[in-house]
């Protein structure tokens, strides 16, 4: 069984490096819709809860969104397993809402014929979009994968093609912040002329899905256009992009209903006029569309070698997952994820090795970020201008290319704003490589353990990095379609943007829990001292109150600006834990706070003592008095709740009556646990933040 689907998966991800190219009229190219088959988890049977729930959602959309201002409309049906989410989206310019609501209610038809059982699809119809799947892709907006790209067949003259292509874009660019600035609809049409005989004006279409911000929607626009335009519209007179949160689309000729809502000039310089007047009736559109013939492709940069390789990736983790899968069979428990969700979410994901090196000029040395134990990060811009980070893994490192593995099929799988976003992925020449987005002021703990760079950290950000790691946390802990164990979390797998904005990082040695999964146990302890919940440390048990643990170091570190690592390699006769609690119940809590926030932009007292309560909440030496992470982000966000009184954390230096300093029973029987688990397994601790991944990521 797991044979032949592994036969049929080479089959079908080598089938996505053809390009479906109809050079007929428009007639005979593939009509709308246009379906993307299951993105998700797997399958449903007839007459289920699943197709219940869909059912359900297929009334309440088609009405809501022909109803809504927006005709937008987004919700969920059922419970888990058989829970779906779903959005639907009628085109700005429809004025009929019954042809909205129809559109809408035949497209969660056609779907369900179309991708017959299958838990996830996108279908993209006239005037509607819609898409439905068993995980919550609801939480991102800028989730924009799987969209489809068409052309036009036919080329402009050589003489215009240009002034036509800078027309195009100008006229594109504007209607998408048009579009972008509506706060209603985020909806925009466009018309300019070009005074040209046979083209004498483009018209273009660009929206966005409401419940994004203007800059989600300009971004999302912006991304689409700059990915799709050099190379497949480059002297094409017309062209769309179909995705679920955004799309746009310029034409010869005037494709939608009303008046455009935005009317650009001929520009200067643009071939003189001609004679011919196009005619503005229905027919004369009609004729000119079916003199233009369109190609229809999946806009993915996939090469031979790279399916071949992520076909036998994906085949791992199906092998991987029917393991998991005969154990549930065994002991009665319910399974849901199967493979395709893995391969719908790698195979967009597929980048060119020239591609790569060419950003990086070749790997340079002089645009290498940071090394660790699987290889070095490495700085880089794609020919469109934007910045990534490179993940270069070890050549023939097994240990890599299991952590790529983990890596990239939980972050291909997660999508929040907290969380770090996987750009792409290569697998060419026995190169293994994960692209993640560019963070210009790179890890936390750069800054924050910097004398002069931590001034750039005053209070205000310090309270906006924690609570965006918390609710990074808690996405990965309850919010997200998979349950997640970070189990390395720590200053230096929080990566800062331009604007100091926290995103977390590196899940190589992240653990994926079933729903109904609490903790694990493992022989194989890998991590960082000093940020290591002490149940995992001694005995190997893992859970999310083991990333609650390493939150709360986090969080004394932000308010001291001390890392606690540096105290288990030290000469230092107190610990980091130790010296907060002895200050806390001394009530001299002050004497230890990162002076820079006692100086001239003095962060509120009361708030500091909150976030230290908070922290040595987190740090408790029993689990089970550790809080979950959504009460941390609760405490965070109230000003009014009351905290409750911490105990003496775990892995405390005790001072005895000689004056000297020796670690807790608890930290000795983990430093023996270390000794003697290296030699069993090898496993990979760190007392100086040298962990499984690199010193200083991206």
């Amino acid at each position: 069984m797991v044979r032949r689907f592994c036969y049929s998966l080479l089959a079908s991800t080598a089938a996505l490096l053809f390009i479906v190219d109809h050079h007929g009229p428009f007639t005979t190219a593939q009509p709308l819709p246009w379906q993307r088959c299951n993105d998700t988890s797997g399958n449903f049977t007839e007459k289920s809860a699943y197709q219940a729930n869909i059912n359900r959602l297929a009334t309440v959309l088609a009405t809501n969104a022909s109803s809504s201002p927006s005709l937008f409309a987004r919700g969920a049906a059922g419970r888990v397993p058989d829970v779906v989410y779903a959005l639907a989206l009628c085109r700005g310019d429809t004025t009929n809402a019954s042809s909205c609501a129809s559109c809408i209610a035949a497209s969660f038809k056609t779907a369900q014929q179309l991708c017959a059982y299958k838990k996830g699809a996108s279908m993209f119809d006239d005037p509607c979009i819609l898409r439905y799947a068993d995980w919550d892709f609801l939480s991102n907006t800028t989730d924009n994968r799987g969209a489809y790209t068409a052309w036009s067949f036919d080329n402009v003259t050589a003489a215009v093609a240009p002034a036509f292509d800078a027309a195009s874009a100008r006229l594109v660019n504007a209607t998408s912040e048009y579009a972008a600035a509506d706060p209603v609809r985020r909806f925009g049409t466009g018309e300019e002329g070009f005074d040209d005989a046979t083209y004498p004006k483009i018209y273009s279409l660009a929206q966005c899905t409401p419940d994004m911000t203007a800059a989600e929607c300009r971004t999302c626009l912006g991304r689409i256009y700059r990915w799709r335009a050099p190379t497949y519209f480059a002297g094409k007179h017309g062209g769309r992009v179909f995705g679920v949160r955004c799309s746009f689309r310029f034409e010869t000729y005037s494709f939608f209903s009303g008046n455009p809502l935005l009317q650009i000039p001929a520009p200067p310089g643009a071939p003189a006029p001609g004679n011919i007047t196009p005619s503005a009736t229905g027919q004369g559109r009609r004729d000119h569309r079916n003199r233009t013939g369109l190609v229809l492709a999946v806009a993915l940069p996939l090469a031979a070698a790279v399916a071949v390789v992520l076909a036998l990736t994906v085949a791992w983790i199906c092998f991987w997952k029917s393991r998991r899968r005969a154990a549930h069979k065994d002991s009665g428990k319910p399974y849901s994820p199967s493979c395709p969700d893995d391969i719908q979410s790698i195979d967009s994901l597929l980048l060119d090795l020239s591609t790569l090196r060419a950003a990086t000029d070749d790997f340079a040395e002089s645009n290498k970020l940071g090394e660790g134990g699987f290889g070095a990060v490495y700085k880089g811009v794609l020919s469109e201008g934007q910045e990534i980070a490179v993940k270069r893994l070890s050549l023939g490192s097994t240990q890599g290319l299991t952590e790529l593995r983990t890596e990239l099929v939980l972050v291909a799988k997660l999508q929040h704003k907290n969380l770090v976003r996987l750009i792409g992925v290569c697998l060419e020449q026995d190169e293994k490589l994960l692209v993640y987005e560019y963070m210009p002021n790179r890890s936390l703990d750069t800054i924050l353990f910097d004398s002069q760079k931590s001034k750039e950290l005053d209070w205000g950000k310090r309270i906006m990095i924690v609570n965006g790691v918390a609710r990074g946390l808690q996405y990965l802990h309850e919010e997200s379609q998979l349950k997640i164990v970070h189990r390395d979390f720590k200053p230096s797998n929080v990566l800062l943007d331009s604007d100091y904005n926290p995103k977390i990082s590196d899940f190589g040695l992240a653990k994926l829990f079933d729903l109904d999964q609490s903790q694990g146990v493992t022989s194989h302890i890998a991590g960082t001292y000093g940020y290591m919940a002490p149940e995992y440390a001694m005995h190997g048990q893992y859970s999310v109150k083991s990333d609650v643990f390493s939150l709360g170091v986090l969080i004394l570190e932000m308010v001291t600006g001390r890392t606690n690592s540096s105290f288990n390699n030290s000469e230092q006769s107190v610990d980091l834990l130790s010296l907060v609690w002895e200050h806390w119940t001394m009530g001299t809590i002050e004497e230890l706070l990162d002076p820079f926030l006692l100086g001239h932009h003095r962060a509120p007292s009361d708030q500091m003592a909150k976030l230290v309560n908070i922290g040595l909440l987190c740090v408790q030496d029993s689990p089970a008095d550790r809080p979950l992470i959504s009460s941390v982000n609760v405490m965070l966000s109230s000003n009014t709740i009351s905290l409750q009184v911490p105990s003496r954390p775990t892995f405390c230096i005790q001072e005895t009556e000689d004056h000297l300093h020796q670690y807790s029973d608890a930290y000795n029987r983990a430093l023996k646990l270390q000794s003697s688990t290296a030699d069993r397994s090898k496993a990979t601790l760190s007392p100086n933040e040298v962990t499984l991944t690199e010193l200083e990521p991206r």
